[in-house]
C-alpha cells in the first residue's frame, strides 16, 4: 500500500466520520403517519399550554339563533279568523 492510497482512505474515513457526527448531532421534528415525533431536545423545550375552550364551538351562533327564534315566536300574530 502506497502513501497516496493510505491518505485517500483516511480522507474518506474522516469525511464519513464528520458526516455521521453531523447527522447525529442535529435534531429534527418528524411527521410519520400523522404522528409527530419529537426532536432530541424535547425535554428542554418550554411547555406551551392552551387553556381548554368551550366544548360547543358555536355557542354564540346558537345563542343568536335562539334569540331570533324567540323574538319571532313572541311577536304579535295577526288575528286570521273572525
Amino acid at each position: 500500500m502506497n502513501k497516496a492510497t493510505r491518505s485517500n482512505r483516511f480522507q474518506v474515513w474522516a469525511a464519513g466520520a464528520v458526516m455521521l457526527a453531523g447527522i447525529a448531532s442535529t435534531g429534527c421534528q418528524v411527521d410519520v403517519a400523522g404522528q409527530t415525533l419529537p426532536s432530541p431536545w424535547y425535554l428542554t423545550d418550554d411547555v406551551q399550554y392552551y387553556a381548554p375552550g368551550p366544548e360547543f364551538k358555536l355557542a354564540r351562533e346558537a345563542a343568536a339563533l335562539k334569540a331570533d327564534r324567540e323574538a319571532y315566536e313572541s311577536s304579535a300574530q295577526p288575528n286570521c279568523c273572525p
